[in-house]
């Protein structure tokens, strides 16, 4: 072997070893990662609620949306019932599941969580409050001094959360019903919610007809299916995968026909 040919080869060792060390940690899919673990907000049908028939587990249109993706690559998924939103959230954040079922943007989420594009739709949020209760609103000034309420940790949008962190007083509890509760014996003026997940929930719990939703939505976010960045199943090559899929369904009106079955599902439980 000639000097010249031993010193290609041994640069294209270097080079070889070299990109091993600098690839990315989750260049590739781990084989054992056949199944991922998923959860998302138990309050949002009907995208996700709480399964009667399974305890421990989440059923709406978002899983049945997310299985759909899923299985044709050979991927599992078990989209668990964890607790509340706010835990949901604490979770994703260390890695703890796999996969969140449906989160807007915000800044402090896309530190700790990959999105997958493009969304599963959009969601418009209202200001819901008791009938004869209703009262101007054009933008979100007109919420200045009153009472709000919404799910701990619920975002509606960067802009909108910036601004009611610094100028609205808005409550968060655990859970929505207890939001409207409130509003009913006047501890709150205002019920934050989606307009879809809020007529769904109202229905529900035979209350729809002592609620109104304010004419301007106080935002229309992207809802999104997302990875947790500390999961070990998180990879690049994952996420296109299901993101290639997901555009296909999105783009054929599945959601939507998902939406309307999951719906009437939930109105028949009640």
């Amino acid at each position: 072997m000639n000097k010249s040919f031993s010193s290609v080869v041994g640069r294209s060792l270097v080079f070889a070893v070299a990109a091993l060390f600098l690839a990315p940690v989750h260049a590739l899919p781990d084989p054992s990662c056949n199944t991922l673990i998923v959860s998302g907000n138990p309050e949002y049908p009907p995208l996700l609620w709480r399964d009667q028939e399974r305890p421990g587990y989440l059923i709406g249109a978002v899983p049945a949306l997310l299985k759909e993706i899923t299985e044709p690559l050979g991927v599992n998924v078990e989209v668990k019932d964890i607790g509340s939103w706010a835990r949901v959230q604490r979770m994703a954040r260390q890695g703890d599941i796999d996969m969140v079922a449906g989160a807007f943007i915000t800044s402090e989420r896309i530190g700790y969580m990959d999105y997958l594009l493009p969304p599963i739709t959009h969601l418009p949020t209202a200001v819901w409050v008791p009938k004869g209760r209703e009262f101007v609103y054009r933008h979100w000034p007109d919420l200045v001094g009153k009472r709000g309420s919404t799910l701990i940790n619920n975002s509606f949008g960067q802009n909108f959360d910036r601004y009611a962190e610094q100028n609205l007083l808005i409550e968060g509890v655990r859970s929505i019903e207890q939001s409207f509760q409130m509003a009913l014996v006047d501890r709150v003026d205002y019920v934050l919610y989606e307009v879809l997940q809020g007529e769904v929930k109202l229905e529900y719990l035979g209350i729809a007809d002592q609620f109104v939703p304010l004419p301007t939505p106080v935002s229309r976010e992207g809802l999104f299916f997302t990875f947790s960045k500390a999961a070990p199943c998180n990879s690049f090559e994952l996420r296109e995968r299901l993101a290639e899929r997901l555009y296909e369904l999105v783009n054929s009106g599945r959601v939507e026909e998902l939406i309307r079955r999951y719906k009437a599902m939930y109105s028949a439980s009640s």
